[in-house]
């Protein structure tokens, strides 16, 4: 594949644009849990919690993020696959559906697909709604980062090494499990899902760098008392970031699984596998229209390749 360069590279991949058609608790589960950048700090004889901190602070706060990418997103669920690509650009994220259950898009869907990406280029509002959209989910991830080392307690759990689509291929990653810290009181609703995970995550401890976390829900979690909706016992999610090139880590995969019910009634099943392939930096200044037309030329080599 052509590596897709427009500039200087000079970003940190805001998620959740795959998951919108979740409840917004859930989704901030999920994106809370997807961009993790860092400084290189010694960690030698860190404890876990604030070794916790130190990649809390780094994420709130990442020495990259105006890195930029371009990259494929592949969805697995009940209803099938889905096979997009996505691009950040200075102004939203960009995105093309390119291939529905392993088959490309007919004519006739492509050129839905680019009347819909296209009236954001046309209709100036239309692209402040969806900058206003990642703004809302950014900010419910900056929300549940934060509350990450004060949510657990964590505890030394031996370690791992690195491997494709985890971490950094044959470095070693600290382990950590964590628990529901009994005296977090959490401020609103988002946070309120934490108080109900346990499981484990795995640190670059060199380089301040999460590298996967894997969590369950212990018990059902309740949301406004219960009339707004819970989550049901057993719910999992597991996320996986590594570095892609040049030093940048982006998320890899997000595999979830999580039942439960909204306003006491509307029964709610979460279960998809996702991966995140292919990155191929674009310069930072890259608009929403140059980031279109990126994903409409790596969509016609990819299929001159399925062709092949």
């Amino acid at each position: 594949m052509q590596h897709f360069r427009t500039g200087p590279t000079v970003d940190c991949y805001s998620m959740g644009l795959a998951l919108q058609r979740f409840p917004a608790v859930l989704l901030c589960i999920l994106a809370s849990l997807v961009s993790f950048s860092a400084a290189q700090v010694s960690s030698d004889k860190v404890a876990p919690q604030e070794l916790v901190k130190r990649a809390v602070a780094n994420e709130l706060n990442p020495p990259d993020k105006d890195k930029k990418y371009l990259f494929q997103h592949y969805k697995r669920n009940a209803n099938g696959t889905q096979t997009m690509l996505y691009a950040e650009t200075r102004e939203a994220m960009a995105g093309l559906v390119i291939a529905i259950n392993d088959k490309p898009l007919t004519a006739e869907q492509r050129k839905g697909e680019s009347q819909r990406v296209q009236r954001f280029i046309d209709d100036p509002e239309e692209l402040r709604k969806k900058q206003r959209q990642e703004k809302e989910n950014i900010d419910r991830v900056s929300r549940i980062i934060r509350a990450l080392p004060d949510a657990f307690l964590y505890e030394n759990d031996g370690s791992e090494l690195g491997k494709a689509g985890v971490g950094r291929v044959g470095e070693e990653l600290t382990r950590l499990s964590f628990k529901p810290n009994p005296k977090y009181d959490p401020p609103t609703r988002i946070e309120q899902v934490l108080t109900g995970m346990q499981g484990h995550i795995l640190i670059d401890a060199t380089l301040n760098r999460i590298a996967l976390i894997d969590g369950t829900l212990q018990k059902d979690v309740s949301f406004g008392w219960g009339i707004l909706g819970h989550l049901d016992r057993g719910g999992h999610i597991m996320i996986r970031q590594a570095d892609v090139g040049d030093k940048h880590w982006q998320m890899t995969g997000v595999d979830m699984s999580f039942t439960g019910k909204i306003l006491l009634f509307k029964s709610i099943s979460a279960q998809s596998t996702e991966t995140y392939s292919d990155f191929h930096p674009v310069a930072s200044d890259t608009t929403f229209s140059q980031g279109v037309d990126l994903l409409k030329k790596y969509e016609a080599q990819w299929l001159l390749s399925q062709n092949k």
